[in-house]
């Protein structure tokens, strides 16, 4: 055995959270990062070091700030094998697109320096993807239903058509890029140019679903699919009106963009909406088509 002394210098980033300390260790099944088997050694406070025993094989040390963000906010160090004490230093540095992950000094590996790029990419994605959940609070069932028999009303907008009926208004839905709303339901849509994050275009569709779990604390079991197509549901209950809502979040992807079409109503309604809100998600297209 050997000791591993971790010291996290003392910094105004990410103050008051804790980072978590791990080590390779492929017989555990407590938690995998980068495709990496890992236990967990022990927290370490803004300004704290500790030492712990390890192994005398290679292996790597990761450093993250929990379970959630573990995807794009890591740092690891690639320890040798040895049986000589090992000590590394790092901190917290700002940079909200990876979620001011912790960097070990001198840490200039390579494969290292790649997985930092990939983080920071996956978290700028997700820092955007995080803005597609709970922000219809303002915006549902205010617009009152339209007299006479609804009627299927196609409606288009930044390249994107989706089909609903003529009880739906186009209205202005600050966060989003096009929002529509009648007396029971309320749909927003967002586009997320692949700009936005290089190499974003190569995720899959199943990837960036994952990636809106992640940003939005949701658990990998709202994630369901339909004909192949993965879809998100979840409750949210708005403290003010103490009333709840079932939110239901489509992702899609274009030739230029992911998108994310989110429909809501009242929780109450969600079970008779349900096979309405599937009929429109299948409506959805775009004018430079899907990949």
């Amino acid at each position: 055995m050997r000791n591993l002394t971790v010291k996290r210098v003392k910094s105004f980033v990410a103050s008051l959270m804790k980072m978590k300390v791990y080590i390779e260790d492929p017989a555990s099944g407590e938690i995998t990062i980068n495709g990496t088997p890992c236990r967990r050694l022990g927290d370490l406070k803004n300004g704290e070091e500790k030492t712990f025993q390890i192994g005398e094989q290679a292996m790597k040390v990761f450093v993250i700030a929990d379970k959630l963000s573990k995807g794009y906010c890591n740092e690891y160090y690639q320890l040798p094998e040895g049986q000589a004490d090992v000590s590394l230093v790092g901190k917290n540095q700002f940079n909200p697109a990876n979620g001011n992950a912790f960097r070990f000094e001198n840490n200039f590996n390579p494969d290292t320096v790649s997985n930092r790029k990939r983080g920071t990419r996956i978290g700028l994605i997700v820092l955007i993807a995080a803005v597609v959940i709970g922000l219809l609070a303002g915006f549902l069932f205010g617009r009152g239903l339209l007299t006479g028999t609804p009627k299927e009303k196609t409606f288009s907008a930044e390249g994107m058509s989706i089909t609903l009926t003529n009880q739906f208004k186009k209205f202005d839905a600050e966060g989003f890029t096009v929002g529509y709303d009648s007396r029971d339901a309320a749909v927003l849509a967002l586009k997320e140019p692949f700009t936005l994050a290089p190499g974003i275009e190569n995720y899959t569709l199943e990837q960036y679903a994952d990636l809106v779990i992640q940003a939005n604390g949701l658990s990998p079991d709202q994630k369901k699919s339909a004909n192949g197509q993965p879809y998100l549901e979840y409750d949210w209950t708005n403290p003010e009106l103490d009333e709840e809502y079932h939110y239901t979040v489509y992702p899609y992807k274009s030739g230029d963009a992911f998108w994310t079409v989110q429909f809501a109503t009242l929780k109450k309604d969600a079970e008779q909406y349900a096979q309405q809100i599937a009929q429109w998600a299948k409506t959805v297209t775009f004018d430079n088509g899907r990949s």
